[in-house]
């Protein structure tokens, strides 16, 4: 059952990137990574030579270079961007597999969202996913004014479609970790968040991330679940918040330093919050995670904290501790992805 996914316990921007990145290279023989989802979020993580990259359509668990990438039937793909990443990482495309059942994103699907409002209403990136999803779901029908191409017949992709099923079951039968990189954040799930209409237009669970990859529950042995110290969402009127504050007095926790976030897809100021035990406890009891990670904990300390049951980090994580019913199993201070991968609770 070598298969991990990893989702995020909140709103987004959680740095389920860098974690898939990290359980990547961790294990042990060869590993296939999955990107579900579309390109409306970017996943950011630094290679081995600390060089950025903020990525929308290839997952960043594959910036070593040395792992397959797979885009299921449940992927969304903006062709465009899809390309210039793989240039841009100079990736070797004979190890990009693509499902011939994966949908394209069209520019009349951004235009679509445009016209819509969405991007003002919801906050959405109208990065075009979805206008996609209602074209699939539309399923060509006369009355609904969008299409849905698949990979199989949209001659850019012609050299990756691969029958990605058979592939993936061979690879799991050889004993590849297989990496399931979800996108966004429970609370953004369409189905299960809470806050629609102010979410995203897939389900964003651990369950709503494998069915899009194509494999069976019986094939799961990992579910990481990635929270943040201070949740965010994006810019605009993207939905509630609660104990919203600003990212100057979470700095002057630390010294005042600038620490402001901007999403990756629209560059835009995010908003932050404090920590909200309610939506963490609620996407626990629907991923039942088998460990949970905590990033942006620099923003409270040093990782030397933590040893300390009198610093500001170590009474912060007792007291999500005691709120969540867990303890966090891995601890993110740095965004270049290194997680102290200790165990500590009081």
């Amino acid at each position: 059952m070598p298969v991990s996914i990893v989702v995020g316990g909140q709103f987004g921007s959680e740095g389920k990137g860098k974690v898939a990145l990290e359980i990547a290279r961790k294990a042990k023989g060869p590993v296939t990574v999955i990107r579900v989802g579309g390109p409306n979020s970017g996943h950011t993580g630094y290679d081995r030579s600390g060089k950025k990259w903020a990525l929308r359509q290839m997952p960043a668990s594959c910036i070593d270079k040395n792992v397959d990438v797979v885009f299921p039937a449940g992927s969304y793909i903006d062709v465009e961007l899809l390309l210039s990443e793989i240039e841009e990482l100079q990736y070797p495309k004979k190890r990009v597999f693509i499902s011939p059942y994966a949908r394209i994103i069209l520019p009349e699907h951004k235009n679509w969202e445009r016209q819509a409002g969405l991007t003002g209403a919801i906050g959405s990136t109208g990065s075009g996913v979805g206008g996609a999803v209602m074209a699939a779901v539309a399923r060509e029908a006369s009355n609904f004014p969008l299409s849905s191409p698949d990979a199989e017949h949209f001659a850019p992709l012609q050299g990756f479609v691969t029958d990605v099923a058979t592939l993936l079951r061979m690879q799991l039968d050889k004993g590849f970790r297989v990496v399931i990189e979800g996108t966004q954040g429970f609370g953004l799930s369409l189905l299960e968040g809470g806050y629609w209409p102010k979410a995203t237009s897939r389900c964003t669970t651990a369950a709503g991330a494998l069915a899009e990859a194509g494999l069976s529950p019986l094939d799961v042995d990992d579910v990481t679940m990635v929270i943040r110290s201070y949740p965010i969402r994006v810019a605009g009127e993207s939905g509630p918040l609660l104990g919203e504050t600003t990212w100057e007095e979470i700095a002057s926790n630390i010294g005042g330093e600038d620490i402001r976030e901007y999403t990756t897809v629209t560059q835009k100021l995010r908003r932050v919050g404090k920590f909200d035990p309610d939506i963490v406890n609620r996407a626990v009891s629907v991923n039942s995670p088998t460990r949970i990670v905590m990033n942006h904990l620099d923003y409270l300390g040093h990782v030397s904290d933590l040893d300390d049951s009198n610093t500001e980090i170590a009474r912060f994580i007792s007291r999500i501790n005691s709120a969540i019913g867990r303890s966090i199993d891995w601890f993110g201070f740095s965004p270049f992805g290194v997680l102290c991968a200790k165990e500590y609770s009081k």
